[in-house]
């Protein structure tokens, strides 16, 4: 997709302060060539895993005496630069303009700066075209009413995001599970971490990517009908719901991007329908998909401050959190809703800039859809600076047609947290004191009761699971904590790290959730009383998180961990009934180099007896993955 940007030419005098210009290379030069990012090149591709995280801290460290200064209104502001190309970006690094700042520069903070500030990796815009790829489908039939068949359709299957099939859905049984064997595999080109939860609708595979693409797969067999180029990384799952008012088109797939932009695309042939910019923040992200329902979109924002904003040059924090609700049909905005009020100036730092507060509160999960109460449930992250709100790490209700809310439960208090501010590198851009970041990342599961009253369910970081009553704005039903703290590191930021992070499944009987320390727990839905808990061998040298979020069947819950594996467990009891390890080279459908690596976010999605799963998160980590997996039982 072309961006129009204007060319920006920076007056004489500015010897300190170069800026991007309009063209990538200056005159008489030729342009620097942009590694190769083959997915079988895994040191690269483990050094650029973390683009997205050390990314900021390298702009706001290296850029942002310029970039966003008021006192150099010459430099494009930080907005504007996040519209280029990571070639672009790179190339002005490397061969351009920006040369003499990119010369302090590592080959490494290059690349994970244009990574970072384009959202997506290099040569992913040349390599991710569909029309290109050797597996395209022979035809395109009309596409099926979604709802009249088994489906995983976005995130956690339901509105009430229990992450559960029915067994007429999940077409597996118990029995069939350890019989699953790989029955194709697909590559993201250029891909470095295959962190978008795959959703199957009408007999297709809906799946973004960190490359900006968005594919339509077969899920049979894998063969793709289209691709979507969005301007961003694309983490959020799809979900595929009706729209009215574009022709002949009867549905839409809807997701987010790196940029903060909504889409809205025809499900059959992928043309846009309509795209939103939510958020005019540099930093305001779509991590977490969109829930539609009765013709809304209900959209949950988030940031990347929190990653590293102790940079002196950096006015620290103005990134908020909220929840967007837009028309299904235009992308008009109904209502939004930030979770902290507007920043305000709060002091200087010791460099003279200005700073505020509050901030933060990042919404890292999938809203749940209270269709009985009218409600919509959302968990916040933490806070970049103080003051902290009490709407900080909490449980927001929103009324749906309003945005208002009704009622909020702080799990942690105090919670002001940024990355880079421990140690030497603190800097009085830092919280003053930085809090045990505990973000709720997990979207809350709404679960009826054998009694007919219901639950709001959701987990923390230090291991804590807390039920909520609805009906009674949000009281404690139950708080159970679900990780033992070694012995002495009660007090350490490490205990604060070993919960629930991105989210559970639920049957009738329990709620299943993975954990960071590792292992798999079961709680009675009633009482929150351990049913039981699974912890699985790891090797010596390395912890293993099982923080992905779970998925389950009847009698079976899924889990995966940082080391690459699948594990299928019985519900009963725990029993390890099958496992996969994923972390490893494939063949592909779309012959693109491809491996898995680490599962440290998305859960599987199981419909019409295959399972579907994305390997190779390396967003915080280095073990990097570029492939979705189908399997069935044979």
């Amino acid at each position: 997709m072309k961006r129009n940007l204007k060319v920006v030419v920076l007056i004489a005098g500015l010897a300190a302060c170069t800026m991007w210009a309009g063209t990538t290379h200056a005159q008489g030069q030729t342009q620097a060539p942009i590694p190769a990012q083959s997915a079988t090149q895994g040191q690269a591709a483990a050094a650029l895993g973390a683009g997205t995280e050390s990314g900021i801290g390298i702009f706001q460290q290296k850029c942002m005496g310029c970039h966003g200064n008021p006192n150099v209104p010459q430099a494009p502001a930080p907005s504007a630069v996040r519209q280029m190309s990571p070639e672009r970006i790179y190339d002005a690094l490397t061969n351009g303009v920006m040369k003499p700042q990119g010369a302090s520069l590592s080959e490494e903070q290059r690349q994970m700066l244009a990574v970072f500030l384009s959202g997506r990796p290099l040569g992913s815009a040349k390599e991710g075209d569909a029309k290109d790829m050797p597996n395209q489908c022979a035809s395109n039939p009309p596409l099926a009413d979604p709802s009249a068949s088994p489906a995983w359709n976005g995130w956690g299957v339901n509105m009430a995001d229990t992450r559960f099939e029915s067994a007429a859905a999940a077409g597996l049984s118990p029995d069939q599970v350890p019989n699953l064997k790989l029955k194709w595999a697909f590559g993201f080109p250029t891909g470095l971490s295959a962190y978008g939860e795959p959703a199957i609708a009408s007999g297709r595979v809906f799946v973004g990517s960190d490359i900006g693409y968005v594919y339509s797969l077969n899920a049979d067999t894998g063969c793709v009908y289209w691709s979507y180029e969005a301007e961003g990384a694309v983490r959020s799952a799809v979900t595929v719901a009706p729209v009215e008012g574009h022709g002949n088109t009867k549905y839409a797939a809807y997701f987010g991007d790196a940029h903060a932009n909504v889409y809205a695309v025809d499900a059959q042939n992928g043309q846009q329908l309509w795209k939103v910019k939510v958020d005019d923040h540099f930093v305001a992200r779509i991590t977490a998909a969109p829930k539609v329902y009765d013709g809304r979109v209900y959209v949950p924002v988030s940031s990347s401050e929190e990653f590293s904003s102790a940079s002196l040059d950096y006015p620290c924090c103005t990134g908020r959190g909220s929840v967007v609700a837009l028309d299904a049909n235009t992308g008009a905005q109904v209502w939004k809703t930030y979770v902290v009020s507007t920043p305000e100036p709060t002091r200087k730092n010791s460099k003279g800039v200005q700073q505020y507060g509050p901030s933060g509160g990042s919404i890292w999960n999938s809203p749940t859809i209270d269709v009985k109460r009218h409600v919509i449930y959302v968990g916040t992250g933490d806070s970049q600076s103080v003051p902290v709100p009490d709407t900080i790490d909490a449980l927001l209700a929103l009324d749906m047609d309003t945005g208002k809310i009704r009622w909020s439960y702080e799990a942690t208090a105090n919670d002001a947290f940024m990355g880079g501010c421990n140690g030497k590198s603190r800097t009085d851009n830092c919280p003053p004191v930085n809090g045990p970041d505990q973000d709720i990342g997990n979207s809350p599961i709404l679960k009826d009761l054998p009694d007919g009253k219901s639950v709001v369910i959701f987990g923390t970081k230090n291991g804590r699971a807390i039920a909520l009553d609805p009906d009674h704005n949000g009281a404690v039903v139950w708080l159970k904590q679900v990780v033992d703290v070694p012995k002495g590191m009660e007090h350490s930021f490490m205990a604060n790290l070993n919960g629930i992070v991105w989210g559970g499944a639920a049957d009738d009987q329990n709620v299943y959730y993975g954990l960071q320390s590792g292992g798999v727990v079961a709680l009675n839905l009633e009482t929150g009383d351990r049913v039981w808990f699974t912890k699985f061998p790891e090797p010596s040298h390395a912890r293993v998180s099982n923080s992905c979020a779970a998925s389950a069947i009847p009698g079976v819950v899924f889990v995966a961990g940082s080391d690459g594996k699948l594990h299928a467990l019985s519900a009963s009891d725990g029993h390890i009934l099958w496992e996969y390890d994923t972390a490893r080279p494939f063949e592909t459908v779309n012959k693109v180099p491809a491996k898995g690596g680490a599962i440290n976010s998305i859960g599987p999605a199981i419909v019409n007896g295959m399972l579907f799963m994305g390997s190779g998160y390396a967003v915080t980590g280095s073990n990097s993955g570029n492939v979705l997996l189908a399997f069935s039982p044979q």
